[in-house]
């Protein structure tokens, strides 16, 4: 028989990863509080694990023949430091500077000088720190320091997603091409979103049209954390990248100006203002020929030729 893709194995996959994240964020829909119920932390974090599980059960049915370096679990190739380094300190910092696209453009209201929405936050209690007993711009620093902090913090929770969208699935969709590749995987992670999405996640004003920003968002971070996955044959520099994106996601409160308001589906990394920087990085990438990578991983290839017996 003839070596070949998977494509049932990738079928599978996809069917238990959405019907596992409709399953797991249903008591969000049954409760009608949506993202407000009590338990909503754990239920996004259990989500993040279901396309592991989908990765787990289609690897069992398929005689439990993956191996750790078919889904990218080593370090990878020579080099895999530059990209833990862009994922570590250069993704934190799309996040940083995405307030201030958007003030570029009006459409978020900044206060650099004295972080008064910042402030009214912290008044409310939201903000883990009393703004009365240490300085404003000492709790920013923090904040922002923190933010480096979040790729080792968070890494535990995005390895579920990071395995299934570019361990698993990014390398069985080569054989389309790369450019083809990492933007199926990057539009089917962002529709995966869906269950959470349609309650007002990321995007609260657009709850329904917030699945079209949610899906372009993740395309455009689908080709950045690809082109890591393409680059070392190692799902870990995506992971990194991952975590940094989801611990920078408050970064737009630490600037704002009290009593201002922001819509999130056009300010901030969730808005097409926030964009604008990850899209130069891979147009960056395009005109230097970092992207498509010219030699990935022969271990790239290895899964989809492994697959025969699910086709």
């Amino acid at each position: 028989m003839k070596k070949t893709v998977g494509y049932r194995g990738v079928l599978l996959f996809l069917l238990l990863s959405f019907s596992g994240a409709w399953l797991v964020s249903l008591p969000l829909w049954i409760s009608q509080k949506g993202l407000r119920h009590p338990f909503t932390g754990l239920v996004l974090l259990v989500m993040m694990v279901v396309p592991a599980l989908a990765v787990f059960v289609v690897s069992m049915m398929n005689g439990g023949k993956e191996k750790t370096r078919l889904l990218g679990l080593g370090l990878g190739s020579k080099g895999w430091w530059r990209y833990w380094i862009f994922g570590w300190f250069i993704v934190p910092l799309f996040a940083i500077f995405a307030p201030f696209m958007s003030a570029a453009f009006g459409l978020y209201t900044l206060d650099v000088h004295d972080f008064s929405g910042f402030k009214v936050l912290l008044a409310s209690g939201k903000g883990g720190a009393d703004p009365d007993a240490v300085p404003v711009r000492l709790l920013v620093f923090g904040q922002i320091f923190s933010i480096f902090l979040a790729p080792a913090l968070n890494a535990v929770f995005v390895f579920g997603e990071e395995i299934g969208w570019r361990g698993y699935l990014l390398p069985r969709l080569l054989p389309l091409g790369q450019w083809p590749a990492l933007l199926i995987s990057g539009t089917l992670w962002g529709l995966w979103h869906a269950p959470i999405v349609l309650l007002g996640y990321n995007y609260p004003q657009h709850p329904v049209y917030g699945i079209f920003f949610m899906t372009i968002l993740c395309v455009i971070f689908g080709v950045l954390f690809g082109w890591t996955r393409l680059a070392t044959g190692s799902i870990w520099p995506a992971v990194i990248a991952h975590g940094a994106l989801n611990g920078s996601a408050g970064v737009m409160y630490l600037f704002s100006k009290a009593g201002t308001t922001f819509d999130t589906a056009h300010a901030g990394i969730t808005g097409w203002s926030g964009w604008i920087l990850p899209i130069l990085w891979i147009l960056i990438l395009l005109v230097t020929r970092r992207l498509p990578v010219s030699e990935p991983p022969d271990e790239m290839l290895l899964p989809v030729e492994s697959e025969t017996e699910n086709v």
